[in-house]
């Protein structure tokens, strides 16, 4: 191939911004589609391995997966890495998301032990060709103003070390932390971050039953929720008990979901609804097999984001 000369060049470069703003104007997603789809996080068939996890939400028809890096490192150690990314390009699956990291933006003395967690968590995503990473904050420590401050430094430095590998980290606000708890801390500490690698996401289960309110989604901008967590909040046990194993697939909860989709299908949002329950910890789903799951995440999710 012959290179371009700098006139041809320009005479391309001319041609190529009504694309880029029919490209801008109707974005498609990480499978291709311009909406919103049905995604599987890897933690709700925590009892299987990952290729027969994988292999189950391909039968289902899911094209969107959220690996759990633990196990595909397990699968990658007795085949290889690149074999993990094979596994899913023949599967047809997109890993549109990879789980997770904890204890990244928080001030800690185990910090320093998790950011040497995130650096081969990164490189394996990138394998795999996973663009982001879940980063939940969790930690239940009494703090003051300038860890906040401190926090932001600590996220710009773990997006520097995704940064090299194309991985984009995403602050998950959880209902139990005492550090960002809700949509609206989450969405402070990202923007004063102003870091290109690390983004806001969302899990429904925290939103709802946490302490954020549904005035909050207002707070987004249009394009700003990076990924989607999506189960339903039960009636009961009441809140204050509400642990991971009481998550439920949605419609099967009190969860507003209908209206939370209408309101970020309005902030532009068109990435993967991806189901996340936590099959170890829950009696009731100890015996549903991968296809199982997904098949049920399928028939209660597509509804509901159609």
């Amino acid at each position: 191939m012959e290179p371009v000369n700098r006139r041809e060049f320009l005479a391309i470069a001319a041609a190529l911004p009504p694309l880029m703003q029919a490209n801008q104007a109707s974005p498609t997603n990480r499978i291709g589609t311009k909406s919103m789809f049905v995604s599987m996080h890897e933690a709700s068939s925590a009892r299987y391995d990952f290729k027969t996890a994988m292999e189950g939400y391909a039968k289902a028809g899911i094209r969107g997966v959220e690996p759990d890096l633990a196990k595909v490192r397990e699968f990658a150690m007795k085949e290889s890495p690149m074999k993990a990314r094979q596994l899913l390009d023949d599967l047809g699956l997109k890993a549109v998301s990879s789980s997770n990291q904890l204890g990244l933006m928080e001030p800690s003395e185990q910090r320093t032990g998790n950011l040497e967690q995130l650096k081969w968590k990164v490189e394996l995503a990138q394998v795999i060709g996973a663009d982001r990473l879940v980063t939940p904050s969790a930690r239940t420590g009494n703090y003051k103003e300038d860890d906040y401050k401190k926090g932001v430094d600590n996220m710009r430095e773990a997006a520097e070390i995704a940064k090299p590998f194309g991985v984009t980290l995403m602050l998950e606000f959880a209902r139990t932390s005492r550090f960002a708890a809700s949509l609206p801390t989450a969405l402070k500490l990202v923007r004063e971050t102003n870091h290109p690698n690390y983004r806001v996401m969302m899990d429904t289960y925290h939103f709802w039953g946490g302490i954020s309110k549904f005035e909050d989604l207002e707070l987004l901008q249009d394009g700003e929720l990076f990924h989607l967590h999506f189960e339903d909040v039960p009636a009961e046990p009441i809140r204050e008990l509400q642990g991971q194993p009481d998550r439920r697939f949605p419609g099967e909860g009190i969860a507003p979901l209908r209206r939370i989709v209408e309101v970020l299908k309005r902030k532009k949002y068109i990435g993967p609804a991806s189901m996340e329950l936590f099959q170890a910890a829950t009696p009731a789903l100890q015996d549903v097999d991968p296809y199982q799951m997904a098949t049920r995440a399928r028939k209660a999710i597509d509804p509901m984001i159609a």
